[in-house]
């Protein structure tokens, strides 16, 4: 049967015919009571046999499951190299909650309505979304690494910025995917972000929602989202998921770099003791442990680390610098995993945590993503600063 949809309409809600299904589609702002009300009234009212939520099968877990953080290993996604993304999820969190909190309703209201009003009316409920370390493994490894430096301070330095948001503002947000708000500087400079977040999810979306059982379907998804799933799902071609759920494998630079910079480093070593002689090339392994140490001190430092984390930062940084398996940003995790061992009541008090800067310093679990984070940052300063003072050595 061809899909057919009907003119725009001027609410939040679209009706749509597609494939023989009936879909109500509700276009809503992750921090709006109306929106959480509407989503409430319109799925008691149609009594659908699915309702799909904007939310990967991750997020439904952890809105269903209170006690989420307790189950959470710090160590083990230091292990599994998921630190970034983990900090970058508790930024995004930590913004959505900041104005959820300023206008006294929870984050992501409407799909909590839309699971509780699902369950009364039996509906399936489906998670339409891609899985975000998805979305954001995409972004990041479509940017190279001054671009990935740039956006993480966008995010950290939009941290703020819900400050001065007004309700009458929340309906502009209507208009922009949460994480297209936060992103806000620097996606205009990154067609990935764009295309990423909001081109490809609105893909993935149209074609689960399309996809998903019974005959009477209601949707809700971020207003931002609504124009672009209307015009995939006026589309007959079918969307391949497979393709969308794939994480691009890191550039072939990217490898290379990894071992061509150590191996060059190795190389002015040789260079330094061969042709200045011995105290020069003594010189050059001085600078280099110095630079990769201080810098790498200071980063751990800044993230209030444990003196044993900070000390550990200054060894490894030296010796991680050249090995392209181990960043000292992992080590120094560790440490302070084990140097102040989080609690139970560091885990359950994340969600309260993340909505102040203090709170991600004073907290066991952030603050061991922030001495990950600065140490590699403070590593790689380090590494930039050596090389050009290496160089004047032989000169």
């Amino acid at each position: 049967m061809e899909n057919t949809l009907e003119p725009a309409e001027k609410s939040d809600i679209h009706r749509l015919s597609v494939q023989g299904k009936q879909i109500i589609l509700i276009g809503t702002a992750h921090v709006s009571r109306h929106s959480a009300q509407l989503v409430t009234d319109t799925i008691l009212e149609q009594n659908p046999d699915t309702v799909c939520v904007e939310l990967c099968s991750t997020r439904l877990a952890s809105i269903q499951d209170s006690d989420r953080w307790r189950n959470m290993d710090i160590v083990k996604v230091i292990k599994q190299k998921k630190a970034l993304m983990l900090f970058m999820n508790l930024l995004l969190a930590s913004f959505q909650k900041k104005i959820a909190d300023k206008f006294d309703i929870k984050p992501g209201q409407e799909m909590i309505n839309a699971i509780e009003s699902a369950k009364k009316t039996d509906a399936l409920i489906v998670p339409a979304d891609r899985e975000i370390q998805i979305t954001l493994s995409r972004v990041w490894r479509g940017m190279g690494f001054w671009e990935k430096l740039k956006l993480m301070m966008s995010i950290v330095f939009s941290f703020g910025e819900s400050d001065g948001i007004q309700e009458e503002d929340i309906e502009r947000m209507k208009q922009e995917d949460i994480l297209q708000t936060l992103l806000a500087d620097v996606k205009e400079a990154h067609p990935i972000i764009e295309k990423a977040l909001i081109d490809e999810r609105d893909q993935y979306l149209a074609q689960s929602i399309r996809s998903a059982p019974g005959e009477k379907i209601v949707a809700v998804v971020g207003a931002a989202h609504v124009p672009g799933i209307k015009r995939y799902m006026a589309d007959d071609t079918p969307i391949d998921l497979a393709d969308l759920n794939q994480i691009p494998p890191a550039g072939n630079m990217g490898e290379i770099l990894k071992w061509l910079i150590p191996g060059l480093i190795f190389l002015l070593f040789a260079v330094g003791f061969m042709m200045e002689g011995k105290n020069a090339g003594t010189d050059m392994i001085w600078i280099w442990i110095a630079a990769n140490g201080i810098f790498a001190g200071l980063g751990a430092m800044l993230a209030m680390a444990h003196p044993y984390t900070i000390i550990s930062s200054i060894i490894a940084a030296p010796l991680t610098s050249l090995n392209p398996m181990i960043a000292a940003g992992w080590v120094s995790g560790l440490v302070e995993a084990f140097a102040r061992k989080p609690k139970v009541r560091d885990l359950e008090a994340i969600p309260n945590d993340i909505v102040s800067i203090k709170g991600f310093w004073r907290n066991n679990v952030t603050r061991i993503l922030l001495v990950v984070i600065f140490t590699n940052l403070g590593s790689s300063i380090g590494t930039m600063t050596a090389v050009p003072l290496m160089l004047k050595l032989l000169s």
